[in-house]
């Protein structure tokens, strides 16, 4: 049945299906947590049990034979709509929030009520979740708001303040390997991609290009170079982003998930040279590693490491990428050189 698709996330299941029973489902949530973890797929699974017209009363769970959830199935039904930023866009246009409030206005086609997934919240600009408001405050009967979001943080008070919140965690490292073993043979590298992961089999697969890896050989070797030739890993790194495609958000991806191989070397230096052993690290690595430790001290890895993480945040909130990474590497070169 609908539910098995979702896994990790069973005692928000069971919590919805309370409140269904129970008739206190609420108008409008906020679903936060990592991206990569299942927060969409949950709420398309929730729309498609609420709409289920085959419902068994006692089961919060969708027939998956009905026509509504043929319809759900085949992306047709039309009191279920989803809203995200065009791949070409930096922010959800405000054009398509009024979009959605005007066909959520609209009477249920279908009698189960409507319900409208907007995703990422993380992409509304203030005027967009200023116009979005209105309908958050004065939703129609019988519908209900999905919010997709990475924290609620992110979000401006007035939208958080109107919304529940559900927060989503990460998911356990077996559950993890087992969803990335599924897609990926190599069983050496479904172990790099798991613990690369952390708890999220999206990233873990978004892990898997092998240009990500090729590009990760480069940048731990520039790191360990002394000095380290700024010019020349800008140069490479802006390159290995754009490769990824015209669209920005394929290489905001690419730039983050490098930017995480950078953070797990660094975090591994910092280990070593507190006179520890990392729990894992690549063996390829060692000789770089060593090298690194050698000429840095504790501090500077520390303070390299907050830049990583900042960029990161950067790259989250749509900073345009290239600055983000020659900034980047301008502080490495001034920390560890």
């Amino acid at each position: 049945m609908s539910w098995q698709r979702v896994r990790g996330h069973e005692k928000i299941v069971e919590g919805f299906g309370r409140l269904v029973r129970r008739g206190r489902l609420g108008h409008a949530y906020l679903f936060a947590g990592p991206s990569g973890i299942g927060k969409r797929l949950f709420a398309q699974e929730l729309a498609k049990a609420l709409l289920c017209e085959g419902r068994d009363d006692d089961r919060f769970e969708a027939c998956d034979g009905c026509p509504s959830c043929k319809q759900m199935d085949a992306g047709t039904h039309p009191d279920f709509m989803v809203v995200a930023r065009p791949e070409e866009s930096l922010e959800l246009p405000i054009e398509s929030i009024r979009e959605l409030s005007r066909s959520f206005a609209l009477k249920s086609a279908r009698g189960k009520g409507r319900v409208a997934v907007l995703d990422d919240a993380d992409d509304l600009n203030d005027a967009a979740a200023n116009c979005f408001l209105k309908t958050l405050e004065e939703p129609p009967p019988r519908s209900l708001l999905l919010l997709i979001a990475t924290s609620s943080d992110l979000q401006i008070p007035t939208i958080v303040s109107r919304c529940q919140i559900v927060r989503f965690q990460p998911l356990g490292l077996p559950l993890v390997k087992q969803l990335v073993q599924a897609k990926v043979d190599d069983p050496q590298l479904v172990d790099r991609l798991v613990r690369l992961g952390d708890g999220s089999p999206g990233r873990a697969l978004a892990l898997a290009d092998p240009d990500l890896w090729g590009f990760r050989r480069t940048l731990i070797n520039a790191i360990a170079q002394s000095p380290i030739d700024g010019a020349s890993l800008a140069r490479k790194w802006i390159e290995h982003v754009e490769d990824a495609g015209k669209e920005s958000a394929a290489q905001r991806r690419r730039g983050s998930l490098s930017i995480q191989f950078l953070i797990e070397f660094l975090e591994a230096a910092l280990i070593v040279s507190s006179g520890a052993t990392p729990r894992l690290v690549e063996q390829e690595d060692t000789t770089d590693l060593r090298r690194l430790v050698d000429r840095t001290s504790p501090d500077a890895l520390i303070q390299a490491l907050d830049r990583c993480f900042d960029a990161s945040s950067h790259i989250e909130r749509r900073v345009q990428l290239v600055l983000v990474l020659e900034s980047l590497v301008d502080a490495l070169v001034g920390k560890l050189n």
